[in-house]
């Protein structure tokens, strides 16, 4: 993402959603600058690393088991909702203006793609966003994921004191 205003919406929109990490692949991170306004400060409570390309953002995700699901217009892309997102799953989205690059696309497992009813066929960033995220919620949700805490207690304790001297400033 290297609209700032598209950066800061989705910001607002993973911390809503509980998303702990956002990875942001740009070639020119100098340029990306986000607006406290729009971000409501969410930027403070997820953990986010920029990339100056996919292979440094996709390769260790994989390594990791994570599947890439990226969001495209492409006709064989299949509906958000068919998808399990019940496992480690890193979703990609690209620019409004111009979707994913081909590269971003190499590295997807499963290509998916909002259904459009109308004339317009796409949907604000941090919109489409937030409609992936739910489903992802809801799925969990319906599976028992948010009935114990499912991050290891060193993860849970790094992150409240992280956390906790956020809060303070």
């Amino acid at each position: 993402m290297t609209i700032a205003h598209n950066a800061s919406a989705v910001m607002r929109t993973c911390d809503a959603a509980g998303v702990l990490g956002l990875d942001l692949i740009s070639p020119n991170p100098e340029l990306l600058h986000f607006n406290e306004a729009i971000t409501t400060r969410a930027d403070k409570w997820l953990e986010i690393d920029v990339h100056g390309n996919p292979a440094e953002c996709f390769v260790p995700l994989k390594e990791k088991g994570f599947t890439i699901v990226a969001t495209s217009l492409q006709d064989d892309a299949v509906p958000y909702a068919d998808i399990d997102y019940t496992g480690p799953v890193a979703l990609v989205f690209g620019s409004e203006a111009d979707g994913i690059s081909r590269e971003c696309l190499a590295f997807a497992d499963r290509v998916v793609r909002i259904p459009m009813l109308g004339m317009v066929q796409s949907l604000n960033l941090s919109v489409s966003v937030a409609v992936i995220l739910y489903e992802a919620i809801r799925q969990r949700g319906a599976r028992g994921f948010f009935a114990k805490p499912r991050l290891p207690e060193a993860e849970i304790d790094r992150l409240r004191k992280k956390w906790l001297k956020l809060s303070q400033e």
